[in-house]
């Protein structure tokens, strides 16, 4: 247990928000810090652990606040840093950690940085930025955004150069190949970090340290850095990287087998796969992607995650395999953005069926890693397809029948309608039903914490006997679970050997009931149409409460 509250990022359940969109605070329709503050209470009666911020800096807001001008203040919208001390001393108070967006990749066009480096060749920040006279043919790869953009480079009539834009062209790039910069970067994290941030979810980051001038020697040697100085000022601090490339690549950014660069990365291949496996009701596709990764450094760890809050990538899928995905969850092309993913959350794509949403909810959170949940996704809501692009799913929170997210009147953005509407989906009545998604919530977080076996542990694929089953059973120090989850819309018996485990007891922990491991180690066990167990092993002379306890 001391390792698990060391290292509390390895089965911490880290819940993602939107200042903006959470809870509005003083009535003038727009989220805000006060309004999140009320909110503290409920956010740890759920169960999360960690709260991820997406970004609340002062912004023109043509990305939805990822165009920063100031990186080391509120945006006035959100309140003043007043009220975010407010915030974070509450959120401390409830034993809540606080992580937040890095977007340093870029900064806005109208920033005080790029205003002073595009106003002159020779400008003493020029060099903040990466220039040219002639840029490298447009690579249509390299578009992130085709929908708007068709070029990495946009012309600075100004100055007479172009400058690099890997996303929007109003997103300059920063130069993180310069000094100054990286300096730069490291002051804004301990700011943020003296204000009492237990990290940063690092957005972007193969393009942060591959697109700089000159080429550093070794790109990795950035994060390294920035680890080594965050450990300096806390060392329980973390950085959570969004790095979605294949998983050979993927492993140097934990930190080449040392674990002193990313201590979390998103496994973005792992949640295509899932998506691809619900797909076609068949295990297979998600049981060959948990065999294929590899392991992180030992204090480093997975973040698991179904939906976030940008479009559902589904890049890493052959074209073939991501058309069976669209055909499955978002036939329309309205449903589709940039070719390779959907706008939609989750509850939708899986037709409101809550018996399959519960089953999808509980595979994430018993995968090995750290469960990441997206605001809303607790009470099953929706999005909103007549917003443009990935703001479909940055709808406002549903607290009420009303809304409740405002009493001012419109909130900053439309809620979704129909069976997703605020009268259908919200807090106040999930919180009086006892069969709820959210107290489904409640009991998958509750569960999950009272087993690092299944963070911490050697996770295997079991062979079930059925392509619907996708059955795995994680071992810490002598404690064992073993899950079970049926993909498909029959009733269908899982035929398990769990080896070591003869003459033991299986005590479901999701509902009531306990089986006995046969002298042959062979177990049938019955599962329900897009039915799950968790089921803790404890030899009969151990209650099944303390197996996991006596194991550490």
């Amino acid at each position: 247990m001391t390792y698990t509250s060391d290292l509390w990022h390895k089965n911490a359940v880290i819940y993602c928000l939107d200042v903006e969109t959470f809870k509005d605070g003083n009535d003038d329709g727009i989220g805000d810090f006060r309004g999140l503050t009320q909110q503290i209470d409920y956010l740890a009666g759920l169960g999360v652990t960690c709260l991820w911020l997406m970004p609340f800096f002062p912004t023109p807001n043509k990305d939805d606040g990822y165009d920063i001008t100031n990186f080391y203040d509120i945006d006035p919208r959100l309140g003043t840093l007043g009220d975010f001390v407010e915030f974070m001393r509450t959120a401390r108070d409830r034993g809540l950690r606080v992580i937040a967006d890095l977007v340093v990749n870029h900064t806005s066009d109208q920033h005080p940085w790029f205003r002073e480096a595009r106003a002159s060749r020779e400008s003493p920040m020029r060099d903040w930025y990466v220039w040219s006279d002639t840029p490298e043919p447009d690579d249509p790869r390299q578009v992130v955004f085709p929908d708007k953009e068709d070029s990495v480079w946009e012309f600075d009539e100004g100055s007479g150069q172009y400058y690099l834009h890997s996303f929007y062209r109003h997103q300059p790039d920063l130069n993180v190949g310069h000094p100054e910069v990286r300096d730069e970067i490291a002051r804004v994290l301990g700011f943020w970090m003296e204000l009492g941030l237990s990290g940063f979810r690092v957005d972007a980051v193969p393009f942060l340290i591959e697109n700089v001038q000159p080429k550093l020697a070794d790109p990795h040697d950035f994060l390294a850095d920035l680890r080594a100085f965050m450990c300096r000022r806390e060392g329980s601090s973390v950085l959570l990287g969004e790095v979605n490339v294949p998983y050979p690549e993927l492993v140097g950014y934990f930190g080449a087998g040392l674990g002193d660069q990313l201590a979390m990365c998103f496994d973005f291949i792992g949640m295509q796969r899932t998506w691809l496996a619900l797909a076609r009701g068949e295990a297979a596709p998600l049981a060959a992607a948990l065999t294929d990764r590899p392991k992180p450094p030992k204090d480093c760890q997975w973040a698991m995650f179904l939906r976030n809050h940008d479009e559902l990538t589904l890049d890493k899928l052959t074209e073939a395999e991501r058309q069976e995905v669209f055909a499955a969850f978002g036939p329309d092309q309205d449903m589709q953005i940039y070719g390779r993913g959907l706008r939609r959350r989750l509850p939708t794509m899986l037709g409101g069926d809550l018996r399959r949403i519960k089953m999808a909810y509980s595979l994430m959170f018993s995968l090995p890693g750290t469960p990441v949940i997206f605001y809303g996704e607790e009470i099953g809501m929706g999005e909103n397809l007549a917003a443009e692009g990935r703001m479909a799913v940055r709808v406002p929170m549903q607290w009420s029948e009303d809304g409740g997210f405002t009493q001012s009147g419109p909130p900053i953005r439309d809620t979704p309608d129909g069976s997703f509407a605020p009268s259908r989906v919200n807090v106040a009545d999930q919180k009086r039903d006892p069969d709820s998604l959210l107290r489904w919530f409640q009991l998958l977080i509750e569960r999950y914490r009272e087993c690092p076996e299944l963070a911490w542990g050697e996770t295997t694929v079991l062979e079930a006997g059925d392509p619907a089953i996708l059955a795995h059973r994680a071992d810490a120090d002598g404690a064992t679970v073993v899950v079970l989850h049926n993909l498909c819309d029959t009733a269908v018996d899982a035929e398990l050997v769990l080896d070591g485990l003869a003459d033991c007891r299986l005590t479901d922990l999701l509902a009531d009931g306990t089986v006995t491991v046969p002298s042959s180690s062979r177990v049938t066990l019955p599962l329900d149409p897009h039915g799950t167990r968790w089921l803790r092993a404890s030899p009969p002379e151990v209650p099944p409460e303390d197996a996991s306890v006596k194991a550490h």
